[in-house]
């Protein structure tokens, strides 16, 4: 009986082990590096990811701006804007996707992977230089009020 129970916790702990180190598991709600704005990756509808802005900080906000007026460069609403798409599912990563920069207006070449403390590795590159971020998952309060705002 004792031998059952600890094989069951076993499989229970290493499932939950592979499952936090599942590089393709980026789906969720994360807070930017900058920690001013959130972003809902969910399922492009091909099985590939898709990310969308759901939050932004008011208090990140130029005076007299709001994060329902705030408008990237090309004049597109930053709140529920795509920056993420196009990604193809390799070994341990996406990869082959982009990434959208509001503030600056540019397109760069993309790359995905949840690391294993649940934290989302992301890159931009321009050829074969990457820089990379590192994404927390948003608090349970901005998950919620960035999926209100869509």
């Amino acid at each position: 009986m004792i031998r059952t129970a600890g094989l069951a916790l076993s499989v229970l702990v290493l499932g939950a082990t592979a499952q936090a180190e599942d590089g393709h598991n980026v789906y969720g709600t994360f807070l930017t590096q900058a920690k001013t704005s959130t972003v809902t990756i969910e399922d492009c509808g091909d099985g590939s990811p898709c990310g969308r802005v759901s939050w932004i900080d008011p208090n990140a906000m130029a005076p007299g701006d709001t994060p329902e007026t705030a408008l990237t460069k090309a004049g597109d609403p930053v709140l529920g804007l795509l920056m993420l798409q196009g990604f193809d599912k390799k070994k341990k990563d996406w990869r082959g996707g982009t990434i959208y920069d509001p503030e600056n207006d540019k397109t760069y070449a993309s790359r995905l992977k949840r690391l294993g403390d649940g934290r989302l590795q992301v890159k931009g590159c321009i050829g074969p230089i990457c820089q990379t971020q590192v994404w927390e998952e948003a608090p349970v309060a901005l998950q919620a009020s960035g999926s209100a705002s869509n």
